[in-house]
């Protein structure tokens, strides 16, 4: 709208023109209580797509509770109507007093002539859906050419110039990549040439998917605070010569578990969900193909979303408090003592415990555990049993009456042996081996 300002333009009642600072978009809704019954508000121009989605959502909301109030309808000047949410292919409204335009949205769908056709036969002719835009003006301020070069324009962002989508994604905060409009490289699919390129693009599709079980965890979204990377180059379809029409074309998956087949949109959202969302994966390292394959096919078919139950997310819960209480404790009682905080990786201690929970129902009987400085001393708490009175007399310095000489070390090197009650009851006997400086022998174990 602001490479096209005749827009800003609207027809008085005596017929005369007068131009508005900014644009006003007006949207068609029905009331919740008839079907009959149109409202019409409007929202300002001065927005990113983010705001003018919030607001979009408010002014149908407005009008579908009848809650519209006047200065929801003042100084409209372009209104975006959409029969296509009821099947319609395409229309031409009538301009209302005032107005300088009408944008007539329809549906979005397959030409007619193609919709017997099977989806996966357009796919693969790169068939795709079609949407009609028609727009009604008042002569009087608004010229043919001028409309027609409107809507030249919205086809030509609709198609991604000036990273239109790039842009939206941004203001949206989706963590995603847009995919760019191109030409379709299977141009020798109705050629004599055999289907080489079908070839070779079933063999980017293996590529591709062990890319994501390789760099996927790069751009997982783990951070609260910020939002995750959307772009890593070899996680990019259009990297590994895929463009917007081969998402909805089939391939062979290869070794991905829970899918033998599937389009490439299909696919993306398998390995996307499993490898870059909440749980960040890197186990390609490994060198033993079964114990890879073990993990491919725990993560994969579940897209690495486990479906615990109450009692289980309960006890999730309640592992997390206690190691956010404990270090929090320390930091406000402690100021200053050098501790190796377990602070962002608490999950250690849910993970621990739900582990040696398994464990025991495995009648598994003795536990060696070994691990670096950071987390310790919450791990010897909240795992091991390790009394609080112990821990906190050593920030305090206060002498073991069984040790005279003291440990000889400091407090994150020490280890201890404890006895882990299960939620059933089961015991399991634990060690925690001692990690003095520069002994990373334990480490791994």
């Amino acid at each position: 709208m602001q490479k096209h300002r005749w827009g800003s333009f609207c027809s008085g009642a005596s017929g005369c023109e007068f131009n508005r600072s900014h644009l006003r978009r007006g949207f068609n809704s029905c009331h919740k209580d008839t079907k009959k019954q149109r409202r019409v508000g409007f929202v300002a121009e001065t927005m990113n797509f983010g705001e003018f989605l919030d607001a979009y959502d408010e002014l149908i909301n407005k009008a579908k509770s009848g809650k519209l109030e006047p200065a929801d309808f003042q100084n409209s000047t372009i209104t975006l109507t959409n029969p296509g949410s009821i099947g319609t292919i395409s229309s031409t409204p009538r301009l209302m007093n005032g107005q300088g335009c009408i944008i007539a949205v329809g549906a979005i769908d397959y030409p007619a002539e193609f919709k017997a056709m099977h989806p996966s036969a357009l796919a693969s002719l790169g068939i795709g859906k079609v949407m009609n835009i028609t727009s009604t003006y008042d002569h009087r301020i608004i010229q043919g050419a001028e409309s027609g070069a409107f809507l030249a324009t919205i086809d030509n962002l609709l198609l991604g110039e000036n990273n239109f989508y790039s842009k939206l994604f941004t203001d949206l905060k989706i963590p995603q990549k847009a995919v760019g409009w191109d030409l379709d490289t299977l141009s020798k699919r109705f050629s004599k040439i055999d289907n080489i390129e079908e070839i070779e693009k079933q063999a980017r599709i293996v590529l591709l998917i062990n890319m994501f079980r390789v760099r996927g965890h790069l751009i997982a979204d783990l951070n609260p605070l910020s939002p995750p990377k959307s772009f890593h180059q070899e996680l990019d379809p259009a990297n590994h010569g895929f463009t917007i029409w081969d998402y909805d074309r089939h391939f062979i998956t290869g070794n991905l578990q829970g899918m033998q087949t599937g389009t490439l949109r299909q696919i993306l959202d398998v390995i996307h969900q499993t490898y870059c969302e909440k749980i960040g994966v890197e186990y390609m390292h490994i060198q033993n193909p079964e114990e890879k394959l073990w993990l491919q096919q725990r993560m994969e078919p579940i897209r690495n979303k486990p479906n615990f139950s109450f009692d289980v997310k309960k006890r999730i819960m309640e592992k997390l408090i206690v190691a956010e209480a404990f270090e929090h404790f320390l930091h406000t009682k402690f100021i200053g003592h050098k501790r190796f905080s377990l602070e962002g990786s608490e999950t250690l201690i849910p993970v621990l415990d739900y582990l040696l929970n398994l464990a025991s129902e495995q009648n598994v009987k003795e536990v060696f555990l070994g691990m670096a400085h950071r987390g310790r001393l919450n791990v010897l708490s909240n795992i091991i049993g390790k009394s609080y009175t112990n821990i906190f007399s050593e920030f305090e310095d206060e002498m073991d009456p069984e040790s005279p000489q003291g440990t000889g070390d400091v407090k994150y090197h020490l280890g201890s042996k404890g006895l882990f009650k299960s939620q059933k009851g089961n015991s399991i006997s634990i060690v925690l081996s001692p990690n003095p400086s520069h002994l990373e022998l334990v480490d791994p174990v």
